[in-house]
């Protein structure tokens, strides 16, 4: 068996445009199995759906013990594979919260975290995202309890200036790359930056990003996004989509139902919401 701090580092190379990281994410136990078989060379978990398999919506609504339950079980039937696992804001309201959350998260094994920059809920000032000095504090906590356990533990800061909508919109690219610029100071490894999709704006971002650009996939194929600079290529909730839809169909066929339109994030989360 590999160590925690092999597994990290080699967790940490994948990420190179010339050969993109590919992850398919999942969920359960049987989702890293599944991936692993398909020849994945890491692991990764999506909040959403480890949320929606526990009976709860997406967007911190699960809690930090429930989220840690499921990725020790993930971690301990990926075998070898390094695990990084989406901690959505980091569990808690304080940077000591985030920093026992990644002393946690390493605790299981895993190796890598993806932490968001949106608000669970709008700001005062009706604000989706925290502050850039909030969220680079919440970074460097990260980092720091990954120093203290000595593990090179990958953090993937997610920016969702584009996903929310913020500011004008010929603004959003120069304030993506401005807030990944003082995430990767305090302490991030490299960016996730979901809401994008045209070749010409993600060439952009990783043009003015020095750290490794991590981005949805579907719109372009793997190789044409390392083409375009970009290191990580993530399914994210896609993967639980696909699987719960195919669930709705089978169900609706079975009962005799006329099949419904495709099972999309809002419904799929909605029916979540009791």
């Amino acid at each position: 068996m590999t160590t925690r701090i092999e597994r990290a580092t080699r967790f940490r190379a994948l990420h190179d445009p010339a050969a993109p990281l590919a992850l398919a994410n999942v969920w359960d136990a049987a989702g890293a199995r599944i991936v692993a078989a398909a020849g994945a060379s890491a692991i990764a978990t999506t909040s959403a759906g480890v949320a929606w398999g526990l009976g709860a919506a997406d967007g911190d609504q699960v809690s930090r013990d429930a989220m840690l339950g499921q990725l020790a079980r993930i971690v301990a039937a990926s075998g070898d594979l390094p695990v990084t696992a989406d901690i959505e804001t980091g569990f808690g309201t304080s940077p000591a919260d985030v920093a026992d959350t990644i002393a946690r998260v390493l605790d299981t094994g895993a190796v890598g975290v993806n932490i968001e920059d949106a608000l669970p809920a709008p700001g005062a000032s009706g604000d989706p995202l925290r502050p850039v000095a909030e969220q680079a504090e919440r970074l460097a906590a990260a980092r720091a309890a990954a120093y203290r356990a000595g593990i090179p533990l990958y953090i993937n800061a997610r920016i969702d200036v584009f996903l929310c909508g913020v500011g004008e919109e010929s603004g959003r690219l120069q304030a993506t790359i401005d807030r990944a610029r003082a995430y990767l100071e305090a302490g991030a490894s490299g960016v996730f930056i979901l809401g994008v999709r045209d070749a010409e704006t993600i060439a952009a971002l990783t043009a003015g990003i020095d750290a490794p650009v991590n981005v949805g996939g579907g719109a372009l194929s793997v190789a044409q996004l390392g083409k375009l600079g970009v290191a990580r290529v993530s399914l994210g909730a896609g993967t639980a989509l696909a699987a719960y839809g195919a669930l709705d169909r089978m169900a609706r066929e079975l009962l005799g139902e006329s099949p419904s339109s495709a099972l999309d994030y809002a419904t799929l989360n909605g029916l979540m919401k009791g």
